[in-house]
């Protein structure tokens, strides 16, 4: 009913109100017995690593898929949720009734250099070599978090997605041949086919239909489809580390990008991190629609937790960014790799590229309104 952790890790947490209990996230039905009532919870952690749904018209449904209820709710990340209607036999924990924040990302202040970089490269390399190899790929698109990954997983398969010449084959190619591990690697090229029959699947399986969110899910749907298909039941990730440790151009500018409001590197890092729980809920279900569970060391609470203390200046200087984890990935990966920039997925693997001009092939012209979007509610609409 807990998927992620132990049920006796949550209500430890929930007792504590403590954001980083030691895992890897985790929702579900947690049974509790409170002194004003009786009744199991829906829980969800305070970045929404695993996605939660309950139903408004029936107290007693929820789900991890949306697609399960008839008129799903999604439970907001760090939010409990009462339950009615079941019995229970658990200790006592003070909690409100109905939905209420319980987590909330802490903010601490910034540790110095040498034991800030100490404590992330400890969290970062302790959790991407505790992953469990046994039937597990490696999402490898040739940048930092990738390659760290899989640095944890030496054994293990590396699958990269894209277009044929797309940026993301060939980083990869250049970063698995640097690793000695062309052997590994894996390339999934797509097709123009491809994109059209995975788009109404991914629509369905997430709800989304904006062009954004479904360029992003197409290459892992896509990647995940082919790792599912040879035999792998999970899929790990590198997913967190441009959030966590100031991969983005927006907070390398900061204070003076418009897309950010906060004054200083550290709190724009923090808004980006704030964005978490709605793209992790878009991958986990695209993972999921496509036949494996994902996994994702860097969004581990330890190394959350360890992010968070970073002064800003470790997380980018305006011309670097992500600096306290190539600090970490020196000595564990070539330098070359260490230092590689990447593109954002839907860019390097041209799946946004190429989407675009599906819908321009199909009428929908960029003069248009959203054009790309239409496109992808045509398709998805005429697949129903």
């Amino acid at each position: 009913m807990i998927r992620g952790t132990t049920p006796e890790r949550v209500r430890a947490a929930l007792a504590d109100r403590d954001p980083f209990p030691g895992t890897a996230g985790f929702a579900g039905r947690l049974d509790v017995s409170r002194s004003s009532h009786d009744g199991p919870l829906l829980v969800r952690d305070v970045l929404g690593r695993q996605p939660a749904y309950f139903s408004e018209d029936d107290p007693t449904a929820w789900s991890f898929d949306p697609n399960d209820l008839d008129d799903p709710r999604r439970l907001p990340a760090g939010h409990v949720r009462r339950l009615e209607g079941s019995e229970t036999t658990e200790e006592t924990l003070d909690t409100d009734d109905g939905t209420d924040p319980v987590w909330t990302l802490s903010d601490p202040p910034a540790d110095d250099d040498e034991p800030a970089l100490k404590t992330v490269r400890d969290a970062v390399l302790e959790r991407v070599r505790a992953v469990d190899a046994a039937d597990t790929a490696v999402a490898f698109s040739g940048g930092v978090d990738s390659a760290l990954v899989a640095s944890g997983m030496p054994d293990a398969p590396c699958y990269v997605a894209g277009f044929e010449g797309s940026h993301d084959i060939e980083a990869a190619r250049d970063a698995a041949e640097a690793m000695n591990r062309e052997h590994d690697l894996r390339v999934v090229e797509f097709t123009h086919d491809d994109l059209t029959r995975a788009v109404p699947e991914i629509v369905a399986a997430t709800g989304r239909t904006n062009a954004m969110d479904v360029q992003i899910a197409l290459p892992l749907y896509l990647v995940a489809e082919r790792v599912a298909a040879d035999g792998y039941d999970r899929l790990a990730v590198g997913q967190g580390a441009d959030e966590l440790f100031g991969g983005y151009a927006k907070v390398a500018n900061a204070p003076d990008d418009h897309r950010v409001d906060a004054e200083t590197v550290r709190g724009a890092t923090r808004e980006v991190i704030a964005t978490l729980p709605d793209q992790l809920e878009r991958d986990v279900l695209t993972l999921r629609a496509a036949g494996v569970e994902p996994v994702a060391p860097l969004l581990h609470d330890d190394v959350v937790s360890a992010a968070l203390r970073l002064p800003g200046h470790l997380l980018t200087d305006g011309e670097e960014r992500k600096i306290a984890l190539r600090r970490t990935a020196e000595g564990v990966l070539p330098d070359a790799v260490a230092a590689a920039d990447k593109k954002a997925v839907q860019y390097g693997s041209l799946a946004a590229r190429e989407l675009d001009r599906l819908a321009r092939r199909a009428g929908f012209k960029r003069r248009m309104d959203d054009h790309v979007g239409q496109y992808i509610r045509s398709i998805a609409a005429s697949d129903e």
